[in-house]
This record gives structure tokens, C-alpha cells and sequence, in this order.
């Protein structure tokens, strides 16, 4: 999953179902009203670097807030109940926006009052709930009652308020969130223009075709006194139709089509539509039709924070997302949105996804790997709860990989308590987490595990001590209450684990994830020899999410219409057989990985390390029913027959 810096996003309304209140707005002596606690936390652990040049343009946004959220609320868990008449009976935008955006006269009252204090309007997310600015620093600082000041912070310069911010006595009522005057840990870097592709990876040899295909003959014998097998060299899509059973329902034309899947990320390919066709064809896939993919991305020169948000990096992840959603569902539409950036960029990217309704299904496979408020800045959820909602009420399903790094504790994490990932944890959205798989040569899951990966490393002729690698995200929200569908569903013991009061849990529903058994993914990288198409394994709930959603796709056109916001429908399924229940091995499984020293040729040597398979030595594990590795499980049989 790829981590994006969470912008500070000062608010203050209250976040449903938080620990504990958000701050608010107060009037200070001075006419003014001040949003305590929006300084930013971390600027004690900083050194003031000196102040920005007054006339060097920041841009930021305001947030507005929903009418009749608790309203907005009670009736999405009516159309998302199977068992309601109201079920599945979505509303418009027209009707979202008549009913819970801010009434056009505040908008109006909002863009007029920016105009007015000399400020530049970069423009609104059409249903009203959020406004796009920017003004210079000095601007800035005699709006919101600040000093914008340079920050060194973690060896990177920074520009954040060094105060907390606060609005004039003028200004609109309806504000009530100022977005991305902190900028976290994003180096200042305006109007960049994007990399070519990064540096090359390949998956070593040797690798398996199928799972069992090679065995580690040359390699010592796992702890179970056994070869182990090779891990594969990534599964195809067809693999992957085959074992999640689609195959026939592609073949006979439900395959997505009618169905549009929008993937967002930050930043843009520039050989995307080249690398998809060419792996398409390699593939066995039916190339993109015309019209099947369209982008929506700023301008060439339109993209910032280039080098600390790694913008070539961004460009697998946008690979793999359109790669796996295509190679699942071949006749869903796609649409790609980028982000100028991995701060505020992303959020408005995805916001106004949502708030133009650009497809039935999104699929983001990026988050902040935690929801520690102190780290996230506890503002910044309010903008992601709100147009989640937003999205929900409107039939859209909300796809987020659930995190790589199990429940934050170990593997080189290690936060000092367990912690699930933001923003997969809102109540609105489908968390997505992941497993390990083997798929046969004919194609079918010869077994399927929670992805828990320990390692250990081949030296001087034997296997090292095991350690925890990587694995699914899961486990319990400190930021948002139990929802409803969740409730008699998930143990006790998970939902309480903070408190007495039931909690939010993830992940809702997984996919594989695991890298041992990822994907073949096919992107233009930079090699040692020239730059050019070649291919590599990959995994990471970064995985799961679009190839859940490519699977999706399918059951939204077998089922006539938007499925929509979908976790009620998981939930009312779990122990039926449209989803398969993820148990844990009953004894140890091993795969053994080859891995190139240099990254890219056996020319420097390989490396070895032997994998154990949904380890259970962690604190999140795979058991009967819902658990937090794999939610409600992964879809069965029937799945295609939700309704």
C-alpha cells in the first residue's frame, strides 16, 4: 500500500464516533475566531527555518459543512439494509446536494468572502462541500491569523502556520475546516513537471509458473523438514479468474462492461496506456477499447512535492491498480484520476471523484498506516468521513487497501500500539485486506491463508532466525463507533479491545495481497541497459483493493445495477457461501524466495529467505468467521449472486 502525507485539516465539528471531541472554534478578544489546536503538533520536534517569501503562493482549501449529517447517516443505513424496502435506492447528486450540501447561498457567501480578502479562487467540488483557494503568504497570514513560517522538520523544509489558525468575525458560518495551510512533510516544491520512469525491478529466478511447480532442491530444508517450493514468478489475471472462479462469467460476457472503476493515486504515468495494451496482449486480454480509459489529471506542469512524495513511484502503483482491475474485469470502463501531489492534491482528486460521481466503484490503494489522531492530525479525518458519506448515499463503493504492516506493531513499525490504518477505517468505506494463495496448474486454490509473512535468511548454508516481514492491516479503530453492520459480527474482543464502548474494526472483506503470491505486473522502468516494457511481481493490499474491485464489477453488471456502498451485503453474507472463510494453516507453510542483490540480474548474485505462510505468532490471525486478516473472507462461489 502506498503511504500519502496526510495534510493537517483543521476543523471544528466533531468526528463520529471519535475518542474524544475535536477542537472548535472560539472567539478570541480580538473579533476574531480561533480553531484551537490547529497548530500543528509536530512543530516541537522542529527547527524555524525563517519565514517564506510573502509573495510565494500557497494553496489550501476550506471545508463546509453538510446539512443534516445525522439525517444523511440514518438514511444510508436504510438503502444499504438488503432487507429494507428502501434497499439499493441510492440518491442523485441532485438529491444529495438538495438535502445535505451547503445550500447555494452559503457557497456563494464562501467564494464571495475569499474574493474579498484578495484571495484566488481555484474552485469548488461541485456539490458545494469544499473549496478550492490559494493566496500568497502574506495573504495567508492576514486571513487566518497567522504566521506562516519555514520548518526543517525530519531533514526536510516545510512551511506550516506557526500558530494556530482563526477567522475573521466576517466570515461565513458555513466554514468549518481550513485544509493544507500546514503542509506536514511536504518539501516545497511548486509547478513541478513529472520524472520519467524510475529505476528497474524484476523478480529473481528461479520462480514458479503455479504454486508447487519448482522446488527448492539446492536450498536447506524448512524447520518441517521439507524442500520448500519456489514462490511464484506472479500469477497471471487469468490465474487469478480462474482461482477467484469469474473465468466462466467473463468468457460468457460479464466481464464489467457497463461498469466504471475509477482508480486514484497521485501523479501520472506518462507510459500508462502504452504498458496496459502491451501487457493486455501479452496477457491474453482484450486491449482497451477506445473510450474504455480516459485520465483526469492536472496539467503537465501542474504537479508539486515531486521528489518527497517519489513520483515515479507512484507510477507502479497506478500500473498495478489499472493492470489488476482490467485483468479481472476486462469490460469495466476505467478512469484514472492523479493527484498534482501526495498531500492535499490526492485529497481533492479523490473528493471530487466522488462529488462528480465519475464511476460506480473507486479504488484507492494508498493511506496513512495509521489512525493515531496525534499523528494524522485529528482534523484531517473530518474531510475523509465527509465525502465518504457523500459517496455511500450515492451508490458509489469505496474501496481502500487496508495496509501492509499487519496491526503497526512489528516489523519495522513498531508504533507503541496497535493502530489500523486511515483512512481505511471510516465507516463508509470497504477495507480491503489480504491473503496468501496457492494456485495449482489448473488453476484452482489448492489453499488460501491470512497474509502474515515471517522470514528467515539463508547464511553460511542455513536458514537464520525467523522475523516478521509484512502482513494485511486489521484490527480495531480508535476514531470512529461500531457501525451497524458490523454489530453481533465482529468478536467482542476486537471491537472493545480499546474500550467498552464497540469500535469500528477492519478489514471488511480481502483479496491476495501477499507479494509471495502477487501479481505480474508490466510497466516501462529505467534499467542499467535502457528504459523500456518489461515485467515483475507485486503485491501489498495495494493489490487486493483493485483486484476486489475489478471482481465487483462483475457483480455490479450480473446484478443490473450499483451495488453500491456494500459492507451491510458482506456482512449479511458472512458464513453463506458467496464468501469463502479464511482459516488458518493447520500446520507451518513454507515458500522459499530467490531475490536479485542488484535488483535486477543474477550479474551481483542472488539472495535467499524462506517464507512462513499466515505466521501465528502475530496479534492479528486468521480464525472461524469474521477476524481482523480477512474480515468477512474473500468471495466464493456465490458471490457474483449478491443483490
Amino acid at each position: 500500500m502506498r503511504k500519502r502525507v496526510i495534510a493537517a485539516l483543521a476543523v471544528s465539528t466533531v468526528v463520529l464516533g471519535a475518542a474524544t471531541p475535536l477542537p472548535a472554534f472560539a472567539a478570541d478578544g480580538h473579533g476574531r475566531h480561533t480553531l484551537s489546536g490547529s497548530k500543528p503538533r509536530w512543530l516541537g520536534a522542529a527547527r524555524d527555518a525563517g519565514a517564506p517569501k510573502a509573495a510565494e503562493t500557497i494553496s489550501f482549501g476550506l471545508l463546509l459543512t453538510m446539512r443534516d449529517e445525522a439525517g444523511a447517516q440514518s438514511t444510508l443505513a436504510r438503502l444499504s439494509d438488503p432487507d429494507s424496502a428502501s434497499y439499493g435506492k441510492w440518491l442523485t447528486g441532485e438529491q444529495f446536494r438538495a438535502r445535505h450540501a451547503p445550500a447555494a447561498s452559503d457557497v456563494r457567501a464562501v467564494t464571495s468572502w475569499l474574493e474579498g480578502q484578495g484571495l484566488r479562487l481555484r474552485g469548488t467540488v461541485a456539490g458545494g462541500l469544499y473549496v478550492e483557494a490559494s493566496g500568497t503568504t502574506a495573504q495567508v497570514d492576514k486571513t487566518f491569523g497567522t504566521t506562516v513560517r519555514d520548518y526543517t522538520y525530519q531533514g526536510k523544509t516545510v512551511h506550516a502556520n506557526s500558530t494556530d489558525l482563526s477567522l475573521p468575525a466576517d466570515a461565513p458560518a458555513v466554514i468549518s475546516g481550513i485544509v493544507g495551510i500546514d503542509q506536514g512533510s511536504a518539501l516545497k516544491e511548486p509547478g513541478a513537471t513529472l520524472p520519467p520512469p524510475g529505476d528497474g525491478f524484476r523478480a529473481a529466478t528461479p520462480c514458479s509458473a503455479s504454486y508447487g511447480q519448482k522446488i527448492a532442491t539446492t536450498l536447506p530444508k524448512a524447520p518441517d523438514g521439507r524442500k520448500a517450493p519456489y514462490v511464484t514468478c506472479g500469477y497471471t489475471p487469468r490465474q487469478y479468474q480462474s482461482a477467484y472462479g469469474i473465468s466462466s462469467a467473463v468468457k460468457q460476457g460479464h466481464d464489467g462492461r457497463g461498469v466504471t472503476v475509477a482508480v486514484t493515486d497521485a501523479y501520472a504515468s506518462p507510459t500508462i496506456v502504452n504498458d496496459v495494451q502491451r501487457y493486455s496482449r501479452d496477457h491474453g486480454l482484450p486491449a482497451l477499447k477506445r473510450g474504455q480509459f480516459r485520465q483526469i489529471t492536472p496539467a503537465a506542469d501542474g504537479y508539486g512535492y515531486v521528489e518527497e512524495c517519489d513520483a515515479a513511484g507512484w507510477y507502479g502503483e497506478e500500473t498495478l491498480d489499472i493492470e489488476a482491475v482490467h485483468g479481472m474485469a476486462p469490460g469495466a470502463n476505467i478512469v484514472y484520476v492523479g493527484g498534482s501531489d501526495c498531500v492535499t492534491g490526492l485529497d481533492e482528486a479523490w473528493a471530487e471523484t466522488i462529488d462528480n460521481h465519475v464511476a460506480d466503484i473507486i479504488t484507492n490503494s494508498w493511506g496513512s498506516g495509521t489512525d493515531d489522531v496525534e499523528l494524522l492530525g485529528a482534523e484531517a479525518v473530518r474531510f475523509y468521513e465527509q465525502f465518504s458519506l457523500e459517496a455511500a448515499l450515492t451508490g458509489i463503493t469505496v474501496d481502500f487497501s487496508s495496509g501492509d504492516s499487519g496491526d503497526q506493531t512489528a516489523g519495522g513499525t513498531d508504533l507503541a500500539s496497535k493502530s489500523v490504518s486511515f483512512p481505511s477505517d471510516l465507516p463508509y468505506v470497504t477495507s480491503v485486506g489480504g491473503t496468501s494463495v496457492g494456485i495449482n496448474a489448473q488453476g484452482k486454490r489448492t489453499w488460501e491463508y491470512g497474509w502474515q509473512s515471517a522470514y528467515q535468511t539463508l547464511t553460511n548454508g542455513a536458514w537464520g532466525p525467523s522475523a516478521y516481514s509484512s502482513g494485511g492491516g486489521g484490527g480495531t479503530s480508535v476514531l470512529f463507533a461500531q457501525p451497524w453492520y458490523q454489530k453481533g459480527k465482529v468478536p467482542a474482543s476486537v471491537a472493545t479491545y480499546f474500550s467498552a464502548a464497540p469500535a469500528r474494526a477492519t478489514p471488511d472483506i480481502a483479496m491476495p495481497g501477499d507479494p509471495n503470491t502477487g501479481f505480474r505486473v508490466g510497466q516501462t522502468q529505467h534499467f542499467p541497459d535502457g528504459t523500456y516494457y518489461d515485467e515483475y511481481r507485486i503485491g501489498g493490499t495495494s493489490l487486493a483493493s483493485p483486484l476486489l474491485a475489478g471482481v465487483q464489477a462483475i457483480a455490479n453488471q450480473k446484478a443490473h445495477h450499483a451495488l453500491g456502498f456494500v459492507n451491510p451485503l458482506y456482512y449479511r453474507a458472512l458464513g453463506t457461501p458467496a464468501l469463502s472463510d479464511v482459516k488458518a494453516p493447520r500446520k507451518p507453510v513454507y515458500q522459499a524466495r530467490a531475490n536479485y542483490v542488484n535488483s535486477v540480474d543474477a550479474s551481483e548474485g542472488r539472495t535467499y529467505i524462506l517464507q512462513q505462510v499466515d505466521v501465528q505468532t502475530t496479534t492479528i490471525h486468521t480464525t472461524p468467521g469474521w477476524d481482523a486478516e480477512t474480515g468477512v473472507g474473500t468471495p466464493g462461489p456465490k458471490f457474483l449472486s449478491l443483490r
